[in-house]
């Protein structure tokens, strides 16, 4: 089934920056193949529900792996079943409706 999901990767006990460990994340997720787009708030994801639960199993793992001891993340994800739909589809169809 695919899956759209919005991660947030929040690493405790660390750097008021976290960018370091968001790009380790983008690297797990670009390394796992997934359609992906950062934002300022979390990064929004696209694929299969497997291949995504385990990339985001694996962001975690990597982070602990760099010496993060406390990680919390917060996932929003959504389905369908009348229809295929991308990232970049809610997008357009949003911009449509501003003209």
């Amino acid at each position: 089934m695919k899956v759209l999901v919005n991660f947030q990767v929040i690493p405790m006990g660390t750097d008021a920056s976290v960018s370091a460990y968001v790009a380790e994340c983008e690297r797990v997720l670009s390394d796992a193949g997934l359609e992906f787009e950062l934002h300022a708030n979390g990064t929004n994801i696209e694929g299969e529900w497997g291949a995504v639960s385990e990339a985001l199993r694996r962001c975690h793992e990597r982070l602990h792996e760099l010496g993060v001891q406390r990680i919390q993340s917060v996932v929003s994800l959504g389905t369908r079943t009348d229809r295929d739909q991308s990232l970049r589809d809610k997008v357009e169809s949003v911009r449509r409706q501003l003209g």
